[in-house]
């Protein structure tokens, strides 16, 4: 897979293709920020073998609400490539996500603040440290 600067970190190899056709998959929690599950790092390696493909995800919460209807997405959306008949998409345990696997387009759209205890006043922090999106509205 080439690496672009809008695209996160994957531990293990993925065909530009499968990147390519996994990036119109969104976590339901990040659809409205335009962020796929590629750029959220959610996409840990895909293996294709013959004509079956094997997917590793990882999710941000062992708790996520929405973890099956990713998993149906992505098995959906490679099953639809002419170079997939059969996919199967695991859930990996292995190794947590960390916001470390964001790609850079995704950090911009989403804005990490200080643990609440390190800011005296919340609305006077976000007056004076602007999100990276609102200043690319501007």
């Amino acid at each position: 897979m080439s690496g672009g600067s809008t695209m996160a970190l994957m531990t293990q190899p993925v065909p530009d293709w499968a990147a390519r056709a996994l990036s119109t998959v969104f976590d339901p929690c990040c659809r409205e920020k335009g962020i796929s599950i590629v750029d959220m790092g959610l996409l840990r390696s895909v293996d294709v073998r013959g004509r079956h493909a094997h997917v590793q995800l990882l999710l941000t919460s062992g708790w996520c609400p929405f973890a099956a209807r990713v998993l149906t997405d992505v098995a959906d959306t490679l099953n639809a490539q002419p170079e997939v008949d059969t996919c199967q998409v695991e859930v990996v345990w292995d190794e947590p996500w960390t916001p470390d696997r964001l790609a850079p387009s995704a950090r911009r759209k989403l804005r990490f603040l200080p643990d609440p205890v390190a800011v005296g006043d919340r609305d006077a922090y976000l007056a004076t440290h602007p999100s990276p999106e609102d200043s690319h509205d501007r």
